[in-house]
């Protein structure tokens, strides 16, 4: 059977022989088994519904013990037979362009390169899925193959719900995921409805199919870490950065390190995660002992070498043995999944990865405690580093949240406050956000290099055009990302697809949108499909991320990120996301995502004027409102560009008035 022909039989008939267990990849850690006896039955039953009746008995033990084995049922025997990467749109069976674009952006999400656990369909964070199992990938494929423009694909959490009518301005997709009613959404109820088949952790980028790969964050690291070094006033050459994680989104880092030219160490319990960064370039070196770490780390320091360094270890014993060394470390963060911090999101410190994945699942409770005690020795190192100047900042994965839950001294004097901001309140939200400029991607649909390589140079002149005449604010933010794109190819950051990403604001997207258009109208490339990361001026409410800068106590509200992908969906997106969890944990976080699909025609600079102009300036607005005084600027000088564009601009009340009342 082809490729195509797999494809459009969705769901097969005929049950296919059952797929050996692959030890070679990385797989997901078992799930805590937290279903009842009647839960179970009924995680069953709804495993069961998408298959004939007549195949129920032979399907029911294996169901069964892939739930008690891993916690979940992910129906091994269902994965498709072909590989899974993201093809040349072309290859893909479909009616629609814009539902092939979307089949390519799905395969490259799952491909084993750029996926965390592929074949237990997560991209990456440690839970974030595409799908719950292969039943309703394969079931996806099928329904997109089938798609009109006139119609509409209906997911809910990785459910496809059917294909219904609408029309070709329509999303071709909309996409929910975790949407629980508030009071269901503790991690607790993520394991358990998960388990069931009725819910999913979609992340980010990973359930709304626009990953693509490390590239993305590593992006976004460079951003970050070259403005910690500007916040510390010195150059990243010879400063050391420390942190952990080297997963799906974490194994940046190191790649991060090298651009920005500092010194960097990220250490990892799991030695797949770091020999398949180790294989792809992103990190230069693996060392597993602390005593090599360190010698290694002060030769590096005095010969002020850019080099990244994978410790195959705990972070905690990273940051004791430096300071029993007497090591500055200039930068300190944390990058570890601690959104899902009691299901492999963060392993304690004092026993082997190995012991830490048995205990997770055998004795949850026991696992927790270790983990939390970890997390208070974690604090106390860094405390010891941040009095000797080190600047530590939390990296938006609930570090400091779950580090407070745990009763660590990361408090300050007030009690109310951490003692560390995040990056979002120090460096992202007015270095960035606040002006507009956020993570725009764009993914070649052709899959050709030349394509790529022919869109950098579009980007590139955009930019430097918009930069002659850009205001003083934002002079440094267009330097940056012309030098990143200028230096992308050369620093091999493509992993799955065709993909390039950069921060710009509303005007630079939109020009940088319109050339690529105009180039595929010309037949100078093929199509292109625009997108952003959640993580943005206005995709996302996260009160200790992305709106931790958000001081007008609307921070824990969620009204942007709604209205943002609302406002996307009848403005010209192929298809839009909004999910719970994001990359801070359930309950803590709404975020919403787009893809875009480019065809070169005039509908389609229409849909990318309108859509990227509101998917930005709606984020704006809020900041804007929130008093912020970078986004104050940023609107106003959008109102000045768009007269149909009136925003109410806040009045700001003298302190000393209020001082006199309260």
């Amino acid at each position: 059977m082809t490729f195509q022909e797999e494809i459009l039989q969705g769901i097969p008939k005929q049950l296919p022989e059952p797929k050996p267990y692959n030890s070679k990849v990385n797989h997901a850690p078992k799930r805590k088994d937290i279903l009842n006896p009647q839960e179970k039955k009924l995680a069953l039953k709804n495993a069961l519904r998408y298959f004939d009746k007549e195949v129920h008995p032979q399907l029911l033990p294996e169901l069964k013990e892939e739930l008690e084995r891993f916690g979940r049922i992910y129906m091994y025997r269902f994965k498709p037979s072909y590989r899974i990467f993201a093809r040349g749109i072309d290859q893909y069976p479909a009616k629609s362009k814009q539902a092939a674009a979307i089949m390519l952006m799905i395969m490259n999400n799952l491909d084993p390169n750029v996926a965390q656990h592929p074949d237990e369909l997560i991209t990456y964070g440690g839970n974030g899925a595409v799908f719950q199992n292969w039943a309703q990938y394969r079931l996806t494929l099928q329904f997109l193959a089938e798609m009109t423009d006139e119609q509409t694909l209906v997911m809910y959490s990785g459910h496809p719900m059917g294909l219904f009518p609408s029309h070709k301005n329509a999303p071709r997709v909309v996409v929910t995921n975790g949407m629980m009613i508030p009071n269901y959404s503790s991690a607790d109820h993520w394991e358990k409805f998960n388990a069931l088949g009725v819910s999913q952790y979609g992340q980010m980028t990973a359930g709304s199919y626009m990953y693509i790969g490390p590239q993305g964050i590593v992006h976004g690291t460079t951003i970050t870490v070259l403005n910690g070094f500007r916040k510390l006033g010195r150059s990243p050459k010879g400063g050391l950065f420390v942190t952990s994680g080297l997963g799906g989104m974490s194994g940046a880092q190191p790649k991060a390190g090298n651009i920005a030219g500092c010194i960097t160490v990220c250490a990892e319990v799991n030695p797949k995660a770091i020999e398949t960064r180790h294989s792809q370039g992103w990190v230069d070196i693996v060392i597993k002992d602390l005593d090599e770490l360190a010698n290694r780390v002060k030769k590096a320091i005095q010969n002020k070498e850019v080099v990244s360094i994978a410790y195959q270890g705990n972070i905690v014993e990273v940051w004791e043995k430096f300071d029993s060394q007497e090591i500055k470390i200039d930068l300190g963060s944390d990058q570890t999944s601690l959104h899902n911090p009691w299901a492999g999101g963060y392993y304690p410190v004092g026993i082997t990865f190995e012991k830490a994945q048995e205990l997770m699942a055998k004795d949850s409770d026991q696992f927790k405690v270790l983990v939390q005690q970890s997390l208070r020795r974690h604090a106390d190192a860094i405390n010891k580093h941040t009095a000797k100047g080190t600047y530590f900042f939390d990296y938006g994965n609930a570090f400091l949240l779950e580090a407070s839950r745990a009763g660590a001294d990361i408090m300050s004097e007030d009690g109310s406050t951490f003692r560390y901001p995040s990056y979002v309140q120090d460096i992202m939200g007015p270095m960035c956000f606040d002006f507009g400029f956020g993570p725009f991607r764009w993914v070649c649909a052709s899959g050709k290099e030349e394509d790529l390589r022919k869109t950098d140079d579009l980007a590139i002149k955009v930019l430097e055009d918009l930069k002659k005449d850009a205001p003083e604010e934002i002079q440094q933010q267009l330097q940056d990302n012309i030098h990143w794109i200028k230096s992308a190819e050369e620093n091999r950051l493509v992993v799955g697809s065709q993909a390039r990403i950069l921060y710009a604001d509303a005007l630079g997207r939109i020009k940088i949108a319109e050339a690529f258009n105009k180039a595929i109208s010309k037949n100078e490339i093929g199509f292109v499909i625009l997108g952003r990361d959640h993580h943005d001026v206005s995709g996302t409410d996260s009160p200790y991320r992305e709106t931790s800068n958000i001081y007008d106590g609307s921070r824990f509200t969620a009204d942007m990120a709604i209205q943002n992908v609302i406002g996307d969906s009848f403005r010209g997106a192929t298809w839009v996301s909004i999910h719970n969890g994001g990359g801070v944990g359930w309950g803590e976080v709404i975020n919403g995502g787009f893809g875009m699909v480019l065809d070169g025609t005039k509908e389609s600079s229409n849909r990318l004027q309108s859509m990227l102009f509101w998917d930005v300036n709606n984020g704006i607005a809020r900041r804007s409102w929130a008093r912020n005084k970078g986004a104050e600027f940023a609107i106003k000088r959008a109102m000045e560009a768009e007269p149909n564009l009136k925003v109410y601009l806040p009045n700001h009340v003298d302190e000393d008035l209020l001082d006199t009342i309260i």
